[in-house]
């Protein structure tokens, strides 16, 4: 084949692929489907192609108490898609010659702390958007989850000394909020600005995004938002929306189909608005889009990806061919979003859903990404369905046999008398825990956490099980304890039971010593 040939049928085939698409009537069927088998109540789903918005529909109901139907305009939490909000931020705050990426935190936050002494001086504000601060995943989550804490961004400054690391500094990647957390209070004293307003009145007012608030509480009218819902104790129930505003720079954006749209094509327009206006220098938005903390790539990887990361709040890797994606996932209690980018496609895709399962998402968007690389029909639906069963079923076992020991164990005469183990639990950075018997039963509450509060049960001679009321939470915890040599506790750590447990209730970074 000649050369002339071989790059016109590079041409021809690169057209091809850019016009394929999964047709309207297959994608309604297809989040029918996705809604049944994942028991999710309600999804709205957005493409964006070649600048056009050529899909924006909302499938089932935003909730299962008021039966209304979810559709395109329907506002939801995206969570942890929030972050790319935070980075472009500072990115503007870079363009006023305001900030560096590279700043120490320290020049900016004088008193920020980390456990060790070296890393605090050498932190700086990209440290805290790549997740390679060297702490574990989700450490010193429990500060912001689940709502109804105490804890303020001050706390969550004053207490990050105590978190202790599990690898060495930007060494490895781990999911950590707080770091946004502060990366939001450095934007607020830079600027000054709170990061709501920042976000609100510098990003979406100039983008277009014109239904969309930096913070649930700021959302004036509720007439059509979806309510949260999850699995507990085996049924999808609805609950109350669950987040913290301390952590809205990590988090905290409440938004809709078409506000996500014009945010992504703001963004593939090199961001630059529909007005024209660029409100970045090209400089800036591409270090953006840049890798800044690597991730490993499976070996059968399902997209012939080549590499995978994390730039400055968006995950980066290659799709078939050498197609740069930039995506992020998000997730709060009762809802879970995607968000994916193809730039050079001109593709862009939308999932916000109002259930806790990341696989209804990943069925949605890997499906509509297919048909646009050119992969044959790979029923996502089917993998992913079978999938999630079966890790139900494997978590749901784990937690059956452990209650059933607990059973066992209330005739068991090596368990610790009330008077062992009773009493006040202080960790450095979480506060206090209460153990406390009436006589008949155990019960656990933690005091700056309130709506952490259940029933300590019995499981063997050194370790209880904390069954939370809140049955949303779906996060019961081994409490361990450790005794002096006259057999009263000294102290106590936790670990999950099963590992459906949201990675940010993280109850295995407390370090309890029994006060009193």
């Amino acid at each position: 084949m000649s050369i002339k040939n071989y790059l016109l049928l590079l041409l021809f085939l690169s057209v091809t692929i850019s016009q394929a698409q999964i047709e309207e009537q297959q994608l309604d069927d297809l989040i029918k489907e996705t809604l049944t088998t994942f028991d999710v109540p309600g999804i709205s789903v957005g493409i964006l192609k070649d600048g056009n918005i050529i899909y924006a529909k909302g499938h089932g109901v935003r909730s299962l108490t008021n039966k209304k139907d979810m559709n395109e305009n329907t506002l939801v939490g995206v969570a942890s898609n929030s972050k790319g909000f935070t980075c472009f931020a500072l990115a503007m705050m870079i363009d006023e010659g305001k900030l560096n990426w590279d700043d120490k935190v320290r020049k900016h936050i004088p008193e920020f702390q980390l456990h060790d002494a070296w890393v605090t001086e050498e932190f700086t504000v990209r440290d805290l958007v790549t997740h390679r601060s060297g702490m574990g995943l989700g450490a010193g989550d429990l500060m912001f989850f689940p709502d109804g804490n105490n804890f303020d961004v001050n706390d969550v400054i004053s207490n990050v000394k105590y978190l202790e690391p599990e690898s060495s500094f930007r060494s490895e990647f781990a999911y950590n909020n707080n770091m946004f957390i502060i990366a939001g209070e450095v934007l607020k004293r830079v600027s000054g600005l709170s990061w709501e307003e920042f976000i609100e009145t510098k990003i979406m007012k100039p983008v277009g995004m014109i239904n969309s608030k930096a913070s649930y509480n700021r959302v004036t009218d509720q007439s059509n938002i979806i309510d949260a819902h999850t699995r507990a104790d085996g049924e999808v129930i609805q609950i109350p929306h669950d987040w913290s505003p301390t952590a809205n720079p990590a988090g905290g954006i409440m938004s809709n189909v078409p506000d996500m749209l014009t945010w992504a094509k703001f963004l593939m327009n090199d961001g630059v608005t529909s007005e024209g206006k660029r409100l970045l220098s090209e400089k800036q938005f591409h270090e953006l889009w840049q890798l800044q903390t690597p991730l490993s790539v499976r070996k059968n990887d399902s997209y012939d990806s080549n590499f995978r990361g994390y730039g400055l709040g968006w995950f980066l890797t290659d799709v078939k061919g050498g197609h740069k994606q930039v995506y992020h996932t998000g997730g709060l209690m009762g809802t879970v979003t995607q968000f994916t980018m193809i730039p050079d496609l001109d593709l862009a895709i939308v999932v916000l859903t109002n259930q806790m399962v990341g696989s209804a998402f990943n069925t949605i968007t890997n499906t509509v990404k297919d048909s646009y690389l050119g992969y044959e029909n790979r029923n996502w639906l089917k993998n992913y369905g079978d999938r999630n069963t079966k890790y139900i079923t494997y978590n749901d076992s784990i937690k059956k046999a452990v209650y059933a020991k607990v059973d066992l164990a209330k005739k068991d005469k090596s368990l610790p008398k009330p008077s062992q183990i009773i009493g006040t639990y202080t960790d450095d950075w979480f506060g206090n825990i209460t153990i406390s018997n009436n006589g008949k039963i155990y019960s656990i509450k933690c005091e700056r956490s309130p709506n952490l509060q259940g029933e300590l049960l019995p499981f063997n001679a050194t370790t209880f099980v904390a069954k939370w009321n809140n049955r949303s939470y779906d996060a019961d915890v081994y409490v361990h304890f450790s005794f002096d040599e006259t057999g009263n506790a000294i102290g106590a750590t936790m670990s999950y039971i099963a590992p459906i447990t949201d990675f940010s209730f993280d109850f295995q970074d407390l370090n309890l010593k029994k006060t009193n």
